[in-house]
């Protein structure tokens, strides 16, 4: 099986990490994670899902989407996760979904990068034995 890793740059840093990880959960299940697309931040994910799931078994797709002082965050972070959703029922492959918030605040951010880079790989495998 190969997917597609969709990686929002914004919070680079963590993101490498979040991908380093789901690497290690995509081989643990002989997956392979056979390209990786870097996008300006989340809200540039569906599009470039959309363009590259034809090619592949399946996606992920890691991001944050921090709270804001406005409701810009949750309104992107709704917004975008509904492309998400769209996407898979569009193109009959699954997405897992790595993207942490909309709403992270700064102390929620750290803890949450290892379990949701896993949860978004295991959720491809596990959708993609359905």
């Amino acid at each position: 099986m190969k997917i597609v890793a969709v990686c929002g740059s914004f919070h680079k840093k963590e993101i490498e990490l979040m991908l380093k990880f789901a690497k290690e959960e995509a081989m643990a299940h002989s997956i392979e994670i056979a390209e990786v697309i870097w996008v300006p931040g989340s809200m540039e994910v569906p599009l470039a899902l959309n363009r590259a799931i034809g090619d592949f078994d399946g996606a992920i797709c890691l991001g944050i989407i921090e709270k804001g002082e406005t409701l810009h965050g949750a309104s992107m972070g709704n917004a975008v996760l509904k492309s998400i959703v769209d996407l898979q029922l569009s193109h009959n492959k699954p997405i897992g979904l790595g993207i942490i918030g909309p709403g992270a605040e700064p102390q929620h951010i750290e803890p949450r990068l290892e379990p949701h880079a896993r949860a978004a790989v295991n959720a491809v495998v596990v959708m993609n034995n359905q």
